[in-house]
């Protein structure tokens, strides 16, 4: 055979063998980019409470119904996600009290914020908004700023809950917002004298007690001063964070009647009026 002729059968082989595996590498990467394990990172303003539980410290044994503990409260907290709320439902099974979240960060509101927080005062509840964190944007002082200046401030009329901060994991990347555990408990000691400073009220700190411990040092230092809202999808509520011996409120499930969320109130009735007129 020729010489010229080999080199060209040869780089015919060499190119139908390239044609052969340039689709399975192409398929290879569109099977990686629509990979359902890989993490998908939501949009901003998206966030809310207890989004990472599930995730981060899974669920165990759920409690059973809702208001089946004697001497708690049924309570819920929703956001934009569950859209315009059947209060009256939610009042019919027992549920006294909600929270609203109202802001992220210092770049978003809940567009769902009226319905909802006014809805749940017209049908007889105690309610209240949070804020949900993003220590890594701006400081936590703007942070109080724009929440007590978008839905989340405080009136003594017996039916408004203090505001709550959301501190927990972060959706949108590293797990304690790139900060220090020094860093992040002087962010959330910013918010929570700021927040005081505008409404007279300590805030609920809202979190869970893995997160807290990895990202505080597990900081016992808020307890004597901000009423405990602990995350824990299961039968008991378990370890809480230091320095609290008890919690004030206990999100136990995201897969309740009506909304997802609900939640214990740590006493009766009177108690969440108590915590509501400070």
């Amino acid at each position: 055979m020729p010489a010229h002729r080999s080199r060209t059968t040869l780089a015919g082989v060499a190119l139908a063998a390239l044609a052969l595996l340039l689709p399975v590498a192409a398929s290879g990467s569109a099977s990686a980019a629509q990979d359902p394990g890989a993490r998908q990172v939501p949009a901003r303003g998206t966030a809310y409470m207890g989004m990472g539980v599930l995730q981060h410290d899974g669920q165990g044994a759920q409690p059973g119904g809702i208001s089946i503990q004697a001497g708690q409260t049924e309570g819920v907290d929703v956001s934009s996600h569950q859209g315009n709320v059947a209060w009256s439902t939610l009042w019919n099974s027992g549920v006294r009290w909600a929270y609203v979240k109202a802001t992220e960060g210092t770049y978003y509101k809940n567009t769902y914020f009226s319905q909802q927080y006014n809805g749940s005062y017209n049908v007889g509840m105690i309610r209240g908004s949070y804020h949900f964190a993003t220590p890594d944007t701006t400081t936590g002082a703007a942070q109080a700023d724009y929440f007590v200046n978008n839905g989340g401030g405080w009136s003594k009329d017996g039916r408004t809950l203090p505001g709550a901060l959301d501190i927990e994991w972060n959706p949108y990347g590293a797990t304690c917002y790139g900060k220090t555990q020094s860093g992040m408990v002087a962010w959330i000691r910013d918010f929570v004298n700021r927040y005081k400073a505008r409404t007279g009220r300590d805030p609920v700190i809202y979190t869970a007690t893995s997160w807290w411990t990895q990202c505080t040092g597990n900081y016992g230092g808020f307890a004597t001063t901000n009423p405990l809202w602990i995350a824990r999808y299961a039968s008991a509520v378990g370890e809480l964070p230091a320095g609290w011996s008890y919690y004030t409120m206990w999100q136990y499930t995201s897969t309740g009647p009506t909304v997802g969320d609900h939640n214990h109130f740590n006493g009766d009735l009177s108690r969440v009026q108590a915590l509501a007129n400070g």
